[in-house]
């Protein structure tokens, strides 16, 4: 059982922060930590709540916009959602079908023809993960962009806008789901931001340098994060690369804690994480699931966002901080107004104490 609780309709983030006055680095951060009370401070005061010594891990991969206007076969305007390559099937996508209200499809049907801009079209071919289903909100599907040469990714980039959910008012532009910490990369990126990382500021980098905080990077590219409740994450691409499996093993030799910004970065460190969590680099996909039966190895602290109830996420917050830990700082959270979702406001985990 993970942590239950109901999420009240106003403490949904409608919109980023900057649309009411907040910088990026102005949300709250609520700071639980094993042992203490909970704290509630700002995102800019990070530093303050970590050691010398210690080590935050952060995701750099940048956000598509994956969210494309298009008419079905029967004349029923759609949004599709692109989530990434099939994992072994590069010429083939993982996509979702929404409506214009940016409600669920469970119609699609093997074969529907997605009519998209500029000449552009999707073919339904399978239900995706299950091929078998006969209904399903996932597909693979193959998608032409009508101009050869032109990969999905650049062509999103002309026609494409990000994915959003009901709860926001409207659709920011793409610059504001990407974070300070995003690199461009050649082909698709993530589908949905890295969240947790919204908050960084170069202010925020230059704290933590100047506290001894070490900062290391990896990529996990991101798949549409709107499982049905019960679904596990969807397999996702990452690469950890040697300079910070090095980094994470020199903190832990040390007696530093590692802090993984976001469950992308938990995720990627976790696959290549041996029992005795030495980490080495490495790179494909993961489709590690984090949870009772495989607690963290390596993660010893955690920022990240607010997630829903029956989330998923929630087990692998679970996984590295502790059921007691978590429902502390989801119960603090919901007291005292935070705000959800990829704009609202952070939180950090620490289940154990720093030197």
């Amino acid at each position: 059982m993970t942590v239950s609780f109901v999420l009240p309709d106003g403490l949904s983030a409608t919109a980023p922060p900057e649309s009411r006055g907040v910088p990026r680095d102005g949300v709250r951060l609520l700071v639980a930590r094993a042992g203490r009370p909970v704290r509630h401070r700002r995102f800019r005061d990070l530093a303050a709540s970590l050691a010398p010594g210690d080590l935050v891990v952060v995701n750099t991969s940048t956000t598509v916009p994956a969210a494309v206007a298009g008419t079905r076969g029967d004349g029923r305007p759609v949004v599709l959602h692109v989530s990434g390559p099939v994992p072994g099937a590069p010429d083939r996508w993982v996509v979702e079908l929404r409506t214009p209200g940016r409600e669920r499809v469970h119609d699609g049907r093997p074969g529907e023809v997605v009519t998209l801009p500029a000449g552009a079209h999707a073919v339904l071919v399978a239900a995706h993960p299950d091929p078998g289903a006969t209904t399903s909100r996932l597909w693979r599907a193959i998608v032409e962009t009508g101009t050869p040469g032109r990969g999905l990714g650049d062509w999103l980039e002309l026609h494409g806008r990000p994915i959003t959910y009901p709860y926001l008012g409207t659709v920011p532009p793409i610059e504001a789901f990407r974070t300070v910490l995003a690199r461009p990369v050649r082909g698709f990126a993530s589908a949905e931001m890295p969240s947790a990382g919204r908050p960084f500021t170069r202010a925020v980098l230059d704290r933590l340098a100047a506290r001894g905080v070490g900062v290391a990077k990896l990529v996990l590219h991101t798949g549409v994060s709107s499982p049905e409740v019960g679904e596990p994450p969807l397999p996702e691409r990452f690469r950890v690369p040697a300079r910070t499996a090095d980094a994470v093993n020199r903190t832990r030799a040390v007696g530093g804690r590692v802090v993984a910004v976001g469950t992308t970065v938990t995720r990627a460190l976790e696959t290549v994480a041996d029992e005795d969590g030495t980490v080495r680099a490495g790179s494909g996909w993961t489709d590690l699931v984090l949870g009772p039966h495989r607690p963290a190895r390596v993660t010893t602290g955690l920022v990240t966002g607010w997630h829903e109830p029956q989330a998923s996420h929630l087990l692998l917050l679970e996984a590295v901080a502790g059921r007691e830990l978590v429902a502390a700082a989801y119960g603090a959270a919901l007291a005292e107004g935070y705000l959800w979702h990829e704009f609202g406001d952070s939180c950090l985990l620490l289940p154990r104490h720093g030197r």
